[in-house]
């Protein structure tokens, strides 16, 4: 898989491109504005959202193009929380987060599904001469670096579990998403899961208070402002921490060990889950030895009721190809597939949407 750069600024896809997703430059975020499509063809959609999958979706689309010429498709990564607000606003013919939508927001914009497309994890990175990847980190310390009271490298909280490690005894600085994300909410829902000063301060959400630090727009925006900056630490999807050569913590998880982001643990993480009807749901912190505690689902977000029954049949082929063709791209892009059984749970809904007419606009297979 060829290299992939993460800090180019505007994001548009097209099916009719050639060569697949893994060449080129992957686009960065260009803000929570609206987005614009530029891509032409016989039938044109419009997607736009998380950048958490956008190394993915950037494959899919491609390989989904060299079959269908005639269907083009731009997605725009400009975050969740603009995601979200597109898709509500019928400004785009699918939105993506990494959040599920809150009841507020769904009370706004009835009738959207949410269809899980694959599993990531958020990795936390640093930039510390000298400091590979493993660095460990508990709850407790990460919740006190963002809260601003673990404030240098060699705090007892970080040397405690890292013994062998030489940390410098200088300030910590930290950098988070600026944007609507669903990257933040998996992020800080973990820390809300694991740090009381956390959940009673800041909290959960696409957009928290954040006590101190930078903030950088999209995972590029995140993953280029820790490389380039000694002594800092932020969280990115780890794709964005991979493919840059950045170095990542293993995080303690539920029952006690320090585990690396990677796709095991992330599978790990979604094995035992129990989805609820909508699909909406939460796996940081999980159960098991093995499972990495800051993971979770990325959605698609469409209307069960499509306007427009032709460009709606074409939006659930391609739904329907990416739950199934499309999870052989997972893995080479560090992402774990949909689980078999939530695979099927994800058709079903797919199965759901339907035209003008009421009708289904996809055959049962």
């Amino acid at each position: 898989m060829k290299r992939r750069a993460f800090l180019i600024a505007t994001v548009v896809l097209a099916t009719a491109c050639k060569g697949g997703g893994d060449g080129g430059g992957l686009p960065g975020q260009k803000g929570e504005g609206t987005a614009t499509p530029q891509a032409t063809g016989n039938l044109h959609l419009t997607g736009a959202g998380a950048t958490f999958p956008y190394p993915l979706y950037s494959k899919w689309v491609s390989e989904y193009g060299k079959a269908h010429p005639d269907v083009k498709i731009d997605y725009q990564s400009i975050g969740s929380g603009g995601g979200i607000r597109q898709i509500s606003e019928r400004t785009v013919d699918f939105g993506a987060s990494d959040a599920p939508m809150n009841e507020e927001q769904l009370g706004k914009a009835a009738g959207i599904l949410h269809i899980p497309t694959c599993l990531g994890a958020v990795a936390v990175t640093y930039n510390l001469e000298g400091v590979g990847s493993g660095l460990k980190l508990t709850g407790e310390a990460l919740s006190g670096i963002f809260l601003g009271t673990v404030t240098k490298w060699n705090d007892p909280k970080i040397a405690s579990q890292n013994p062998d490690t030489k940390l410098p005894d200088k300030a910590i600085s930290s950098v988070h998403r600026s944007d609507g994300s669903g990257t933040t909410k998996i992020f800080v829902d973990y820390l809300s899961a694991v740090s009381d000063p956390w959940k009673t301060g800041p909290g959960s959400g696409t957009s928290v208070s954040w006590p101190g630090g930078l903030g950088a727009k999209g995972n590029e925006g995140v993953a280029g402002q820790v490389k380039s900056s000694p002594l800092t630490i932020g969280y990115v999807e780890l794709a964005y921490a991979l493919q840059n050569g950045m170095s990542v913590a293993s995080i303690q998880n539920k029952a006690g060990k320090f585990t690396a982001p990677s796709l095991e643990s992330t599978t790990a993480a979604g094995a035992a889950v129990k989805m609820p009807d909508d699909l909406r749901v939460s796996i940081v912190n999980a159960e098991g030895d093995d499972a990495y505690p800051i993971a979770g689902f990325t959605y698609l977000l469409v209307y069960q009721e499509q306007k427009d029954a032709r460009k709606g049949k074409a939006l659930v082929d391609f739904i329907h190809w990416s739950l199934r063709d499309g999870q052989a791209h997972t893995k080479p892009l560090h992402y774990a597939p949909l689980p078999e059984a939530v695979s099927a749970l994800a058709d079903k809904k797919v199965l759901s949407i339907v035209g003008p007419d009421k009708k289904p606009l996809l055959a049962t297979p």
